[in-house]
């Protein structure tokens, strides 16, 4: 007989940094169980935002599948910035390589829609555009 689903949930933690809090306990799962094997699983990601996408069943147990880090916090990080423009689109606050944004593109491909590195591209200097940040040396859409 199949699991119960009780509740699917996303959630952002710091690579191996996950602990017990309210945002766990409000999944009624195991979480010491949680926060260790998460933190086992992103030993090779030390300092990155991880999001997880947590599936919480009847019986206390789970499953979960770890994503890619953020575009934003990768573009922040390439771009050597705390934050993004205050106004965004009007504002330039930084100035980025199309090899960072296809670098980022490459490892994005997982988590986006887009059917070639190309068109992940593109995403993401739409993401870059919207903090303010140029690209430059952008190839020109086909």
């Amino acid at each position: 007989m199949a699991k119960k689903v009780t509740r699917i949930a996303k959630l952002e933690f710091m690579a191996m940094q996950a602990k017990p809090g309210a945002e766990l306990a409000s999944l009624g799962i195991n979480m010491p169980q949680f926060t260790q094997q998460f933190n086992d699983a992103t030993k090779d990601r030390a300092g990155d935002v991880v999001p997880v996408v947590i599936t919480a069943y009847d019986d206390k147990s789970f499953d979960f599948i770890l994503k890619t880090t953020p575009a934003a916090i990768l573009l922040k990080k390439a771009a050597k910035l705390q934050k993004g423009a205050k106004l965004s689109g009007s504002e330039i606050v930084a100035t980025i390589s199309a090899e960072e944004v296809r670098k980022i593109a490459e490892y994005k491909m997982v988590d986006l829609s887009a059917n070639s590195v190309e068109a992940a591209m593109r995403t993401i200097e739409g993401t870059a555009r919207q903090m303010g940040i140029k690209v430059e040396g952008m190839p020109n859409k086909a």
